[in-house]
């Protein structure tokens, strides 16, 4: 039987992943520009890798955070909360 809030997660969970890709899809199509724009500009400092580290650092969090690798804890210490609270 499907309850209500195993919707409202499964809703979430694909609107994370939706959100993930198009990251990703707006990553790809940044780096091309950023790098055209820093060999128009200024190609003696190779700046365009500064927003192409961080913005690949970002997926690879979001990419965590939507596949659930550190989830676990924070599961863990709802319960153990809600169960102090209890006593």
């Amino acid at each position: 039987m499907r309850t209500d809030n195993t919707y409202d997660k499964a809703r979430k969970r694909v609107k994370k992943i939706k959100d993930l890709y198009s990251h990703i899809l707006a990553y790809i199509i940044l780096i091309p520009f950023w790098i055209f724009l820093n060999y128009k500009t200024y190609w003696d400092f190779k700046w365009f890798w500064i927003p192409v580290i961080g913005m690949g650092i970002s997926i690879v969090v979001h990419a965590f955070v939507v596949f659930r690798y550190n989830s676990g804890w924070e599961e863990r210490k709802l319960k153990e909360l809600m169960e102090k609270d209890n006593f």
